[in-house]
């Protein structure tokens, strides 16, 4: 590769385990000038970052609720800072998750924002797109790796996302990535992964498939399982009858299968499904007898001529729902009931035992089982831009180019050309209508009535309230990067700064790079 092509950026977690519903391996930012560090946890299907502000913690909150959320970014402290005037004050509905019955509202505005903790001396572009978000929804931010750009106000007037405009600017090799979750379940604690602009070789087992590209951008990266099995020392259970198509998405944790696929879990398992929560909850004996049982769950993901294997132990499973989602703290089980195929979904648990690495100029990715070598030493790989490499045909790592027949290759073309046309036709298909009735999701809302249960994010039909701050629009909306313009943001809230006592996580990783063409 030429000597001019920039090196991948590797980002550096924080060395914190942290949220409410995991708990995960984090990573920092700083945003604004002077710098405020917040850490986020990694959206695969998110192409904006969003930062908890001081209006997501109210005085009913724990008095460490800055902490818990990752630090707050005060706009107001950011001499760089600049609202978003395209809506009264930069108010948007937050277009993440809706199919998934998520919702809530962003104060959107651009600033500075860095990869990595103060000192690392990581990426800096500035006039970003931020959201800043109260809504308890989404307990963390998020830094979206999605190059797709966001639109304000029409479709003409398009902000470029964060990736997009390194790779704009040459900071990195091409637009892709890699990224695995980490997990705190492993000998010695595995912490997140990301690599920008390539991957790292040392954090996956090899295998020769890769999967194009979804033609609705919106679900990008979606697989065919093929099965579903339980495995222990004697026994093997089936838990899915038929395939289906699953969305990866690391912006939430769970795994939202198809009904008949959860009872099946339920079965093998013994967990129960609490109509009040929502949710699988786990009481500690049956965390104890699941523990003896040490079952291995095995999804099988194809792209309909070849297929991965990844493999979960039940640790993988084994999370902590702290508040808000529930009042006291609890194990659950992360599978939802998923209410239609549009919902299907591989969280972030997912990931804890799976390597995604994403390629959008060659609109393919591919999903490795992690590898657990202790001894490995960090290996990163560009993936070098089509644009830069004679072999522009050539894939990402692990390709399987052995079966493309001709046949093959003039359904790539074709699929290729509709991919097109679908993007021209959102493109020219005009300014959506807005809404107007959205509740701000600042409001400060009590907790709920000891009479009330807590919901995790699950069926509306529930006659039971959401616990948060953040009611959204009930109303269908398409998933695309056209914005929603909301109600006004309320100004005076309780303010709780960030902790600055927080630990400080390694330097960036962006020297002693393993730089290669792609295989062929």
């Amino acid at each position: 590769m030429a000597s001019s092509t920039p090196a991948p950026i590797v980002i550096p977690p924080s060395q914190d385990f942290d949220g409410n519903d995991g708990p995960w391996s984090s990573f920092y930012l700083e945003i604004g000038s002077p710098a405020q560090d917040v850490k986020v946890l990694i959206s695969t299907a998110g192409y904006q970052t969003w930062a908890v502000v001081p209006q997501g913690c109210v005085a009913s909150d724990p008095p460490d609720c800055a902490t818990l959320r990752g630090g707050l970014f005060i706009p107001s402290q950011s001499s760089t800072w600049s609202y978003n005037n395209a809506s009264i004050n930069g108010t948007f509905t937050l277009e993440l998750e809706t199919n998934l019955d998520f919702s809530g509202n962003g104060d959107y505005g651009y600033d500075t924002i860095v990869l990595g903790y103060q000192g690392s001396n990581g990426p800096s572009l500035q006039q970003q797109t931020i959201a800043g978000i109260a809504t308890k929804e989404f307990y963390l931010g998020v830094f979206g790796l999605n190059p797709r750009s966001t639109n304000f106000s029409t479709f003409d007037d398009p902000v470029p996302s964060y990736m997009a405009t390194l790779k704009d600017r040459s900071m990195i090799p091409s637009l892709s990535w890699g990224y695995t979750a980490g997990n705190q379940y492993r000998p010695g604690t595995v912490l997140g992964s990301l690599t920008l602009g390539g991957y790292d070789s040392s954090r996956f087992v090899t295998n020769d498939v890769t999967f194009a590209f979804n033609q609705v951008d919106e679900r990008d990266l979606t697989v065919n399982i093929e099965s579903i099995l339980m495995t222990t020392s004697n026994n093997t259970v089936h838990l899915l009858n038929n395939s289906i198509a699953a969305y990866i998405d690391s912006t939430i944790p769970y795994f939202y299968l198809p009904l008949d696929v959860c009872q099946q879990f339920e079965d093998a398992f013994g967990i129960l499904w609490d109509n009040d929560v929502q949710a699988y909850l786990v009481n500690d004996t049956l965390h104890k007898s699941l523990q003896t049982q040490n079952a291995t769950v095995i999804f099988s993901v194809s792209n309909t001529t070849h297929s991965v294997s990844i493999s979960l132990p039940y640790a993988a499973f084994d999370l902590i729902a702290e508040y808000p989602l529930v009042t006291n703290t609890t194990r659950y089980f992360p599978l939802m009931r998923a209410m239609n195929d549009s919902q299907y979904t591989l969280g972030r648990a997912f990931l804890q035992e799976a390597y995604i690495i994403a390629d959008y100029e060659r609109r393919n990715f591919s999903i490795s089982q992690c590898s657990w070598d202790p001894g490995a030493q960090e290996s990163v790989v560009a993936i070098e831009s089509p644009a830069n490499s004679e072999a522009s045909g050539k894939l990402v790592a692990g390709t399987d180019t052995r079966g493309l027949t001709s046949g093959r290759i003039a359904g790539i073309v074709v699929g290729s050309i509709v991919g097109l046309l679908f993007v021209v036709f959102l493109a020219f298909r005009g300014k959506r209508k807005v809404t107007t009735n959205v509740d701000t999701g600042f409001q400060g809302k009590p907790e709920l009535a000891a009479k009330d249960a807590p919901l995790f994010h699950g069926d509306k039909t529930s006659n039971a309230k959401t616990l948060g701050l953040d009611g959204g629009s009930d109303r269908e909306r398409e998933l695309d990067s056209y914005m929603h313009p909301a109600a006004e943001l309320e100004a005076s809230r309780d303010i709780q700064e960030m902790k600055s006592n927080e630990e400080v996580g390694i330097e960036l990783a962006i020297s002693n790079l393993q730089v290669s063409e792609l295989p062929s």
